[in-house]
């Protein structure tokens, strides 16, 4: 029979461990985010609904930005156990410079109006974490203003071949005067994709005070009086072209983009030059053979094409066949560190993190930015130390397994040939 007292009051007391309450809210809130999906939960609560869908969704059904999702969720890791994992090296060089982490910060565009500190915060955060960051050409942030915000970081630039070319051909002239490394000519915007959630939300640059705007404001005070108070929302690369917004998003998307645009922009820029957009072998090996410095895998975040491939999927194909020649980056669909290090395992130099960013800016601005860069390195810390590696380098595709949820059915002439 178990025998029964009662409690030492002096080692009840011991027992009892009182926390000063933090009064910070921005900082409880933050610190008890743990994970990207977190971060997630918190923006949506403090974003207008127009603002928060505009980051949070994607083209038509969405299909391409739930299947990348699903295709870190089936990744299946083989760890090696037995192995020094005391301490990790999460560096290595991308594009001819360092990145303390195998992740960087992805373009977007009217980034202060998901909040108000927008791509300054972004830049400003990627510094200090000594990852890049890359503006996008409709950043609502200046080229030269995001060069003041982060001096001493790594810049990269993102590019739109716009209908009016000496447009595009100034803000690359501006990015290379203003120390960016890297430029990202983006190949997969001929047209603007449908999203959605933007038209059912009646979304607007600047938005626009309807019924519905206001009684979505009522519960979130703080967003208008940041978005009130604060300069006025614009293309801040792009202040001095004049034009409508309307108009200048309607020029940044050119049917008429070519090799050869590529080819005027290549002569023009100094520094690394990646194409951002790729989505098929024979693409990756079109860009590798003109000797590009990188290729980045992506279907916009699932923003464009609806069903269009998934670049996770795509990845090992592409790092066997120009991997060793080209650098190869990855987007859409990471939410987890976890998710970089399968990237990183299956032949990925680097990978952009876009809505994870975003989401952590709404949540709390720059120390929301910095919180997302946290998590992520924390967890690919994490990861790779339980895969038994202590280097990006170590990591290999055998260190993953993708689980099969889509296969391609066989052609009827595959068929009939019997392969």
């Amino acid at each position: 029979m178990m025998r029964r007292q009662l409690p030492n009051p002096h080692e009840l007391l011991g027992l009892m461990q009182f926390k000063v309450p933090d009064l910070n809210a921005r900082r409880r809130r933050l610190d008890a985010a743990l994970t990207i999906e977190d971060l997630r939960a918190v923006a949506k609560r403090r974003t207008p609904r127009a603002a928060f869908d505009y980051t949070d969704g994607a083209a038509e059904s969405e299909l391409s930005l739930a299947r990348a999702r699903q295709a870190f969720a089936d990744v299946e890791f083989n760890p090696a156990v037995l192995r020094d994992v005391s301490d990790v090296d999460t560096s290595r060089e991308v594009l001819g410079g360092p990145s303390a982490m195998p992740f960087a910060i992805a373009p977007t565009g009217f980034t202060r109006l998901m909040q108000t500190e927008g791509e300054a915060a972004g830049a400003a955060a990627a510094q200090d974490a000594g990852i890049p960051f890359t503006l996008s050409t409709l950043g609502t942030t200046s080229i030269e203003d995001v060069a003041a915000a982060a001096p001493r970081g790594r810049k990269w630039f993102q590019l739109y071949v716009m209908r009016k070319r000496e447009i595009s051909y100034d803000l690359v002239e501006r990015a290379a005067t203003a120390g960016f490394d890297t430029l990202q000519f983006t190949v997969d915007t001929p047209v603007a994709g449908a999203r959605l959630r933007d038209t059912r939300n009646g979304f607007s640059i600047p938005p626009q005070l309807t019924a519905r705007t206001v009684l979505d404001a009522i519960p979130r005070p703080w967003w208008w009086f940041d978005f009130l108070t604060t300069p006025t929302l614009e293309f801040a690369s792009l202040s001095s072209t004049g034009g409508t917004v309307g108009e200048l998003l309607d020029s940044a998307m050119d049917p008429t983009i070519s090799f050869d645009d590529l080819e005027i922009i290549r002569a023009m820029w100094p520094g690394k030059l990646v194409v951002k957009g790729v989505q098929t072998l024979e693409d990756a090996k079109t860009f590798a053979d003109l000797g590009v410095d990188g290729i980045i895998l992506s279907n916009h975040g699932g923003r464009q094409l609806d069903r269009a491939p998934v670049p996770f999927h795509l990845l090992p194909s592409v790092a066997r066949e120009v991997g060793a020649d080209t650098e190869i980056g990855i987007d859409t669909g990471i939410m987890h560190g976890a998710d970089i290090v399968a990237a990183v395992a299956h032949g990925a130099r680097f990978t952009l993190i876009g809505r994870a960013y975003l989401y952590g800016l709404m949540a709390g601005g720059r120390h929301g930015v910095d919180r997302t860069i946290q998590i992520l390195s924390e967890q690919i810390v994490r990861t790779m130390k339980l895969l038994g590696v202590h280097t990006l380098d170590e990591l290999e595709p055998s260190h993953v397994t993708q689980l099969q949820r889509l296969l391609p059915r066989h052609r009827e002439s595959d068929r009939r040939q019997g392969r």
